[in-house]
Parts: structure tokens; C-alpha cells; sequence
């Protein structure tokens, strides 16, 4: 799994252009609310992105998709397909955390360069079996950490007081295993705020029942409930935890109460309180490295264009053209894949989801988004709307009100 260096006289000029960028989008299933933005800049791009210019040459550019229909099989054959039959030069994909590895690891396998988001990079990297010392050689990532959120989290949890009893819910797939992992997750950094964290034996998603959860929470006193579930779990929880007679002063979420509330199934986080991640608003100071748009641009284009409220995985979508078109108009030679990777590893841009950097780690193949603390409020302009409340980790996004606990 060593870094791809240079091109190859084997694939230069193998072919003509024009050249391909192969997007995964989740366009049915469960996932498909966060295909949605991807076939959003998908569509808003293609009209835009019809040449890319590498050392004075103009190369013809398609954008092709396939549906992953939120399956990790069905996104294995979307990816070969794109490889195999449209002869994608880099594949793109937002997606869930079977699907994801799916999709990178096809390309890995496939020898094609893949830049893909919106998952712990620890989950991505270490779960799918690189080191530091064995990087991958062929797909890319951007994400924030579990390091990250628990940081994030814990700012939040500190209004409620130092050194607070935390209660886990946290699945026993990779999402989970990985959250409470010793050396590279969630957990250690959370402790050692000197925070205490209940973890009850992970639960099968998705669940049925959160007794033992509830039964551990109880005995244990705990006021804050910090969790990476789905929305459908997460509500569960809530119902059961208000007939357990559990009523947390704040509730931490770090996977699906990214979205809007229509889509996450909670009926209203605001009474309860969820606090959540906060990685790309409309507010954000960042502006497309293409053409200059701000956010907050992308954002009215979207609400306009789809008459959905804006979620925060439509900064990440539009960022993963960006570097694409970055990498093959940098590579020695656009038409082989090996120098095409290695433009990837060696990119650092000023995108629509902040300053995209490879080439300062944590690891290879990674570079890191940077992470606000957010509450889901009652809006004006929205039903609800999720507002900044904590930013110590990006200071330059204002907050827009107070954390507010339940009691």
C-alpha cells in the first residue's frame, strides 16, 4: 500500500479524452438523503465542468453517476461499472459506513483514484486495514475525526460542569468498535477531559431495545447522553428513555442529526436538546476554489433548485469535485491514474468545506475537516435550524446562540 509516485509511460496518452469523473451517489435506499446533494453539484457542475486544463492542454470532461442504492454490493458493481465501462479516471462518493469502505476499497482493488467523505477518518483508514506506516495507494479522504468530535462534544458537555458521567450509545459495528477504541477513538480523548463514560455491550443495528442502556444510564447517574446512532435508533431511545423516567440535561449525536430534522426521524431535537456536529453551514467563510461561489450561495442555489432546506453534506459534495478537477489538472499526465493519485496525496486547496490538506496528515491518504459544536433550535426561515454554539476548534464561524440543557 505505498504512495503512488510520477506517471507511467505504460498509461500515458493510452487513450483520448475526454476525461471522467465517476460519482456513487445513493440515489435510493436508506442513504439516499445524502445522494441528494451529490446529484445536486453534480448537475450544477456539469454545464460548468466541460474542459479541464492541464500544462496547456484542454481536455474534455464528463461527469457520470451511478446508483449505490445504499447497498455495499450494489455499490461495489456501481463502481466497477464506472471503472470497467465508463473508464472513470477518479471516482467520487459521499456515503454510509458499509458503503463507503464499498466503494474505496473497489477502487483500491481496481488500481482507479477515489477521493471520498463524510466518515471518521480513524473508521475509514484504520478500519479498513492501512497503518501508518502502510498507507493506501489509491484512494483519498477527507473527514474530521472521532478526536475531533470528542472534543467537540466535550466542550458542550463542560456547560453542563466539569468532569461529567457520560453515557455511550454506541452500536457494535465498525462505527461503534471504532468510537470506543483505546489508542485511536473517541473514548481516550473524551476520558482524558476527565469526563467518565458509561459503556454499556454495543447494540445490533438497528435496534429494538435500549433496557440495558437505560438500566446502566440509571445506575450510574449519568446527565449527558452521547451517541452515534441513526435516527431511527436515536428517537427510540428518547421514547424509551422518557418511560425509564432517564432524562438527560444534553444529548450528543454525531452521526444523522447532521441533517435537517425531516430527515433524521427525532421529532423535535429541540426540545430534546440534541446537540450535534457542525462541519459546513451557509455561514461558513469558505468559497468554491472553480469559480468562487461562497457557501452561502451554494446553499440558496440548493434550496432554490430542490426546495429542501440546505444540510451540511453540500459543502462536503461540492469539495469532492473540486479535488477531483484539482487532481487532474495537477497530475503529470491526467490519462494515468497512478499520477493522477499521486496529484491527490499532494494536494493542498482552498475549497467549499475549508483548506483541504494531504499533505500535513493526521495520516497519508487523510485530510482533516474542521469541526464546530451545533444545537438544532427553532428557526424563523426553517422549522428548525441548526445554529453554532461552540467553534474554539474554528473560530472564524460565528455563533449564532446559547447551548441550551434541558434542566
Amino acid at each position: 500500500m505505498q504512495q503512488p509516485t510520477g506517471g507511467s509511460p505504460r498509461t500515458a496518452r493510452r487513450r483520448k479524452a475526454p476525461l471522467t469523473i465517476g460519482v456513487v451517489a445513493p440515489r435510493s435506499g436508506r442513504l439516499a438523503k445524502l445522494g441528494d446533494p451529490l446529484m445536486f453539484v453534480m448537475g450544477l457542475l456539469r454545464s460548468r465542468l466541460r474542459h479541464v486544463r492541464n500544462r496547456g492542454r484542454a481536455d474534455e470532461l464528463r461527469l457520470v453517476s451511478r446508483d449505490s442504492h445504499s447497498d455495499p454490493e450494489a455499490a461495489r458493481r456501481a463502481t466497477e461499472e464506472l471503472i470497467r465501462h465508463e473508464r472513470a479516471d477518479v471516482i467520487v462518493t459521499l456515503a454510509g459506513t458499509q458503503v463507503l469502505p464499498a466503494v474505496a476499497d473497489t477502487c483500491e482493488a481496481l488500481h482507479t483514484p477515489c477521493v471520498t467523505s463524510t466518515f471518521p477518518w480513524q473508521v475509514y483508514y484504520f478500519g479498513r486495514g492501512a497503518t501508518r506506516d502502510r498507507p493506501f495507494r489509491w484512494t483519498y479522504h477527507f473527514c474530521w475525526g472521532l478526536d475531533d468530535i470528542a472534543n467537540v462534544f466535550a466542550d458542550m458537555w463542560e456547560r453542563v460542569g466539569p468532569g461529567r458521567t457520560v453515557g455511550c450509545l454506541w452500536n457494535d459495528g465498525p462505527q461503534g468498535n471504532w468510537t470506543r477504541h483505546r489508542e485511536e477513538g473517541f473514548l481516550p480523548v473524551a476520558t482524558a477531559r476527565g469526563h467518565t463514560l458509561i459503556d454499556p455491550p454495543g447494540y445490533r443495528e438497528p435496534a429494538t431495545d435500549f433496557d440495558p442502556h437505560l438500566t446502566a444510564f440509571l445506575n450510574d447517574g449519568v446527565e449527558i447522553v452521547t451517541s452515534a446512532a441513526t435516527a431511527t435508533d436515536l428517537a427510540l431511545f428518547h421514547r424509551q428513555a422518557v418511560q425509564r423516567g432517564l432524562r438527560p440535561r444534553l444529548t450528543t449525536c454525531s452521526r444523522w442529526l447532521a441533517y435537517p430534522v425531516g430527515a433524521t426521524g427525532v421529532d423535535d431535537p429541540a426540545e430534546a436538546k440534541v446537540a450535534s456536529l457542525v462541519y459546513w453551514t451557509p455561514r461558513h467563510p469558505y468559497r468554491s476554489s472553480l469559480d468562487g461561489m461562497p457557501a452561502a450561495e451554494l446553499a440558496d442555489r440548493y434550496e432554490e433548485s430542490t426546495g429542501d432546506q440546505w444540510l451540511q453534506p453540500l459543502g462536503l459534495a461540492y469539495a469532492l469535485f473540486e479535488v477531483a478537477v484539482h487532481a487532474l489538472a495537477t497530475a503529470d499526465d491526467p490519462l494515468d491514474p497512478q499520477a493522477v493519485a499521486a496529484a491527490i496525496g499532494r494536494t493542498r486547496l482552498e475549497t467549499m468545506a475549508g483548506t483541504l490538506d494531504w499533505t500535513a496528515g493526521p495520516v497519508a491518504n487523510v485530510a482533516t475537516v474542521r469541526l464546530a459544536g451545533g444545537q438544532w433550535k427553532r428557526g424563523d426561515r426553517h422549522p428548525h435550524e441548526l445554529a453554532v454554539v461552540t467553534n474554539s476548534a474554528c473560530p472564524d464561524v460565528r455563533l449564532d446562540g446559547d447551548l441550551e440543557l434541558l434542566h
